[in-house]
């Protein structure tokens, strides 16, 4: 007991050389911690604060966002009370359970330094709500290695492992000079992860894409014919994305092994179809998944789209509704793109890009007129995926977006 006594009051010494505290005796010291990030994610970065030391919050109050590399997620504090200390800078890494920042609770008063600025010690993961003190931080112990030692510490390791020899002995100088009018940003983990996944693809699979195009008169008057009354009914408009949607689950039943994957020496083929639909935000690009489609009816693919959508863009979507998907969908014709070719978002083996509507002369029963056409690209695993069902996929999706009539009757 006695040596517990002499602990909490080394603690609370320990304490008060940072933080200067008006907080009532009955104020308890909330730790606020990293929360779970969801499956695969177990770490990111401090993106930006809400709060600063001395803030009084309430209880739902968000106090930092941390950037993963697939969702922006935020830290809440389920206490009301008073921000004593931040415990990270933007731009550290936290893993889940670490501790970011300490709440006191109640109506307490906290000052912080005459600067008021966070601190620079970053919490250990162990430590729980009852605990009041911190443990040393790297960069403590970063500083004190230099003392140890007159040498010089080792440069650190350099991805120039393909470089010359001349070349890595320059390994720890920028790869570009620095120059006058340029900003150095360092790249978002969702950038970073997005650039990782992107060049695995192409470096795993054997990519290649056919093209097709198709005649939007059809579809555009349909839409144009019933979006009021599709309006009036569920609420919001009719777009093209869902009659994709359809056309993509019909020309996917017509060539299962667009839909499949290959796992080792295996193919798996799937008996669902769940579409991941790429979404770009601010942040960078995020793929929601609108999972058994082949289930939904329009309205229910554009409500569940739109609904993805609004969550991808204010950063609340989920790292469960972008899991899995068996096949994506990606719109550059919203941006003004005639034409791409579209990399396959592992480890899925296709997917669809779908492209501005521009008026271009085409011969109809002879003739030459005006006709609002798209082109679509289908990037494909040559590895699984012949050539041959890659055109025919194409073909089911511009026989049934020319005729949407053909959903209808199965043909």
């Amino acid at each position: 007991m006695a040596q517990r006594q002499v602990q909490d009051n080394w603690l609370e010494n320990h304490w008060r050389r940072s933080v200067r505290l008006f907080a009532s005796a009955q104020g308890q010291k909330i730790n606020i911690v990293v929360p779970p990030m969801g499956e695969s994610v177990s770490e990111g970065s401090i993106a930006e604060y809400s709060i600063k030391p001395g803030d009084h919050v309430n209880a739902g109050d968000v106090l930092m966002q941390i950037e993963t590399d697939k969702v922006t997620l935020d830290v809440r504090t389920d206490v009301s009370g008073a921000v004593e200390k931040i415990l990270v800078k933007p731009g550290d890494t936290v893993k889940v359970k670490d501790v970011v920042a300490v709440v006191v609770e109640g109506d307490a008063d906290v000052a912080t330094d005459a600067q008021g600025k966070p601190s620079e010690t970053k919490a250990s993961p162990a430590l729980s709500k009852e605990v009041k003190s911190e443990r040393p931080s790297k960069s403590d112990g970063a500083a004190a290695a230099p003392a140890a030692s007159s040498s010089p510490a080792p440069p650190r390791p350099s991805r120039t492992s393909e470089l010359a020899p001349s070349q890595v002995a320059k390994a720890t100088e920028p790869q570009l000079p620095p120059k006058e009018r340029e900003r150095r940003v360092p790249m978002t983990m969702l950038r970073k992860r997005v650039a990782t996944r992107l060049k695995d693809s192409q470096n795993t699979f054997a990519l290649l894409t056919t093209f097709n195009e198709i005649d939007m008169t059809n579809l555009m008057e349909l839409r144009s014919q019933y979006n009021q009354k599709f309006l009036e009914k569920h609420g919001l408009k009719m777009g093209f994305m869902s009659c994709f949607v359809k056309a993509a689950v019909s020309a996917l039943q017509q060539q299962p092994v667009v839909n499949a994957v290959i796992d080792g020496d295996n193919i798996i083929y799937r008996d669902y179809v769940d579409i991941s639909i790429a979404v770009g935000t601010k942040k960078g690009l995020v793929v929601p998944v609108v999972r058994n489609v082949e289930k939904m009816n329009f309205a229910e693919i554009e409500k569940t789209i739109n609904e993805l959508a609004t969550k991808a863009n204010n950063g609340t979507i989920s790292i469960d509704e972008m899991a899995g998907g068996t096949f994506t969908i990606s719109n550059g014709g919203v941006y003004g793109s005639l034409l791409s070719t579209p990399i396959i978002n592992p480890p899925q083996s296709a997917i669809l890009g779908m492209h501005a509507i521009q008026k271009r002369p085409m011969v109809v029963k002879d003739s030459i007129v005006a006709r609002p056409m798209m082109y679509i690209a289908l990037t494909y695993d040559h590895r699984l995926i012949d050539g041959r069902e890659a055109v025919y996929f194409l073909g089911r999706i511009k026989e049934v977006v020319e005729d949407p009539r053909r959903l209808l009757l199965d043909v």
